[in-house]
């Protein structure tokens, strides 16, 4: 079996939250953001690079806004652009070789089956489904589509026109439960209280006007464009959407719940466990074999609050650590499977 290894985010395990309210009223779709619907949303802080505070601040300023209801999960994105262009507009094109913005959401957080959603400033959409990330193997589901899908862009300014005057894009989204319940915890919505990851990323290419449009600047050296900005809602650490357990926390709540989001115990367990998940992954591309010592998969400095329980085969293995009360036990195994006993 050939086992790749997996690079361990450079960052302080501390996702981004949101409180997600109940919407009020029916949302008409037109990318306005500005409306009465979107009153009782808080916005989410700026976006940040991708890889956190190893990089500077993005240039231009993005942010979001979440509601729900019985029906649909909805979004308002807000992305500030002197440059607003767009090529793609065959759905299911790779929309991120065109500035877009992106919405990742895995319904159980065990970083298998889970969802990718672009689009761009045409109104074009890539709705995918990953059985598991790509560093384990998992294939893309691109015929998967989802179901009942509404969206819709605003430019405030003009499309694909150098010299307009263009200030911003934005965008509103709305997901039906009834295709985002496929992944989920017994196959439903969320109930008030409860939380999905979720993250969102923006791509932004360097463009210069040529022959009166927008063109990626090529890297002369290379013959290439330079490569996108990520900037992202909850930074990763490193330049991969596709680590969910580094995305934000987003609760699901009515009336006047608290803004403030305390992360729960186990949460901490989790992410030990995929340390050490990391960290096994790593063992084996080195070394040909996974290790049963957790002493050689933890650093004296650091501070652990499990005492994991590893076993082993010559091509899986399982680590395992008890949840907080002590009533369940948690497990991870070598293709970054996560689950409660």
């Amino acid at each position: 079996m050939n086992v790749s290894g997996v690079p361990e985010p450079n960052i302080e395990y501390a996702p981004k939250h949101y409180i997600c309210r109940r919407a009020a009223g029916e949302l008409v779709l037109d990318g306005r953001v500005d409306k009465p619907f979107w009153a009782a949303a808080n916005w989410t802080n700026d976006f940040v690079d991708i890889e956190g505070d190893l990089k500077p601040k993005p240039s231009k300023q993005t942010r979001v806004k979440m509601l729900w209801d019985d029906d649909y999960f909805y979004f308002a994105a807000e992305l500030m652009e002197d440059q607003i262009w767009a090529t793609l507009t065959e759905r299911d094109s790779v929309i991120f070789y065109d500035n877009d913005f992106e919405i990742f959401i895995d319904p159980d957080g065990d970083t298998h089956n889970y969802y990718e959603f672009e689009i761009n400033a045409l109104n074009t959409v890539w709705d995918l489904l990953l059985v598991k990330p790509y560093r384990d193997g998992g294939p893309p589901v691109n015929g998967w589509d989802i179901s009942g899908l509404q969206t819709a862009v605003h430019i405030d300014g003009e499309l694909n026109k150098p010299g307009a005057l263009n200030r911003k894009w934005s965008i509103e989204v709305a997901m039906p439960w009834k295709s985002l319940r496929e992944c989920a915890a017994e196959s439903r919505p969320p109930a008030k209280g409860e939380f999905w990851r979720v993250n969102f990323s923006r791509v932004e290419w360097r463009a210069e006007v040529q022959d009166g449009e927008f063109r990626k600047v090529i890297n002369p050296d290379t013959g290439k464009s330079y490569p996108e900005d990520n900037w992202v809602w909850s930074p990763m650490g490193l330049i991969n959407m596709h680590y969910p357990e580094l995305w934000g926390y987003v609760v699901f709540e009515e009336g006047d719940a608290a803004d403030s989001f305390e992360l729960p115990p186990d949460e901490r367990i989790k992410w030990e466990l995929r340390k050490l998940y990391y960290r096994e992954r790593n063992y084996f591309a080195s070394r040909g074999a996974f290790t049963k010592e957790a002493s050689l998969l933890m650093n004296d400095n650091e501070n652990w609050s499990i005492s994991p329980t590893i076993e082993t085969t010559r091509s899986l293995f399982q680590i395992s650590a008890p949840s907080t009360d002590g009533k369940a036990v948690y497990c991870i195994r070598e293709d970054g499977k996560l689950w409660k006993e």
